[in-house]
């Protein structure tokens, strides 16, 4: 009946169409109500608690390193340098839009600031190009999914603190990962291309290679200070987002002088709106989360699939499918603070490695922003390249379908995940 009471309160609130934060907030006063232990000031207590994190204070700062990034014209500079070195190949801008995305999502650690910034540099090139319009729109949004997986990564950071998780090691366990789900886009890409008679631009000249990668070098030294740093211990992810947030403004301002201090503001704003709404997000979850903890929820969902519990591969498979199915209708923080209260009893009390399935579990949020019907990712892409969201769903099928069996493997190969993790963090 509790958890009746509670999904009940969630999805009826949010098809009225109320804000998931505020359904959140609803639907843990309504597990009060249920219990009979309804009180305001313990809803305030535990909304304002939500937001008092330490680790937190990294989004704000990441959020602000991304904006900077993308208006300081380091993204630029790294899609110039990715064209020099693959532009030249057969399907070779699409080749560019997977390393670029790649190395953008070491920056900015957000999916949807990657998506605006690909669509904007890139899709107008494809276009003109010949490429399939619809194609190139699914591949670079596509691509943009790496951005939550390779560190730094604002979903990282919500699912540590949700989950009570070393953010650091998830931040070291998702550079592999992160490369394989590039590696499928890329492979992909190949097969998708490989008959179309689109004349690529003439091979760059190693002068032209050398000038676009000193050009790039400062940008590309971004992720290489904070995993370095992360690694060997000299900050902690929210440091780490502020080297980066003083890293990008440094470069953008004055190496740069791409960057001018009128822009400051309006930058710093967006920083801000898109960091309240998180934070808010969180803030209220943490009313849900303690409701759900009051209630014995994760008990009962440990009871009903307790057969699983000896069969870790099958218990994960389903809660893949799970989150499949509430991805292609829910956002990837919400999704990240509704279900990790409830599922992380269960990783517990089947011996799973919590790390491990940290990263299974927000490559399959990630991937679920280009999942439709919402698919925050598509939208984007199609906002900025000015076409249907229908047109964005039809070209990113292939690619998505790519990710999502990367993740199976995962699923049932951990050592892909676990080997190069542990390597990294010991």
């Amino acid at each position: 009946m509790t958890i009746a009471v509670f999904l009940g309160a969630l999805l009826g609130t949010m098809a009225l169409g109320l804000p998931i934060a505020f359904a959140l907030l609803a639907s843990g006063a309504a597990l009060m109500w249920h219990m009979n232990m309804f009180d305001a000031q313990i809803l305030a207590q535990n909304t304002l608690e939500g937001a008092n994190s330490f680790p937190l204070l990294a989004v704000p700062f990441f959020m602000l390193a991304g904006e900077i990034m993308n208006t300081g014209s380091l993204s630029r500079r790294i899609v110039h340098l990715a064209m020099t070195l693959v532009g030249h190949v057969r399907g070779g801008l699409g080749y560019v839009a997977i390393i670029a995305a790649a190395l953008m999502s070491a920056l900015s650690g957000s999916a949807v600031a990657d998506a605006a910034a690909l669509a904007a540099l890139l899709l107008p090139m494809m276009n003109k190009a010949g490429y399939d319009k619809a194609r190139s729109a699914g591949l670079l949004s596509a691509a943009a999914v790496m951005g939550p997986i390779i560190p730094p990564s604002i979903g990282f950071v919500v699912f540590g603190v949700a989950a009570n998780v070393s953010i650091s090691k998830l931040f070291l366990a998702g550079i592999f990962p992160g490369i394989l789900l590039g590696a499928a886009l890329w492979v992909t890409w190949f097969f998708m291309v490989r008959r179309q008679k689109i004349e690529p631009p003439p091979r760059a000249t190693r002068q032209d290679l050398l000038v676009a990668l000193k050009d790039a070098t400062l940008a590309l030294g971004l992720p290489v200070i904070v995993i370095v740093g992360l690694k060997f211990g000299v900050f902690t992810p929210t440091e780490a987002a502020v080297v980066a947030a003083v890293y990008a403004l440094f470069v953008s301002m004055v190496v740069y002088r791409e960057l001018h201090v009128k822009q400051l503001y309006g930058i710093f704003v967006a920083a801000a709106q898109t960091t309240a709404v998180i934070m808010f997000l969180v803030a209220a979850s943490l009313v849900s989360a303690w409701m759900i903890t009051v209630a014995n929820v994760p008990a009962e969902v440990v009871k009903l699939l307790k057969p699983l519990l000896d069969q870790p591969t099958m218990l994960l498979i389903a809660i893949m499918v799970l989150t499949i199915l509430v991805g292609t209708a829910m956002d990837m923080t919400p999704t990240i603070l509704i279900l990790t209260p409830v599922l992380m009893p269960l990783i517990k009390a089947a011996g799973i490695d919590p790390v491990y399935f940290g990263v299974l579990f927000m490559i399959n949020n990630s991937i679920g922003l280009i999942t439709p019907p919402v698919g925050t990712i598509l939208s984007t892409t199609a906002g900025v390249g000015k076409m249907s969201m229908d047109e964005v769903t039809r070209g990113v099928w292939p690619f998505m379908l790519a990710q999502f069996a990367v993740m199976f493997l995962m699923v049932l190969f951990p050592s892909l995940v676990m080997v190069p993790a542990r390597w990294l963090y010991n």
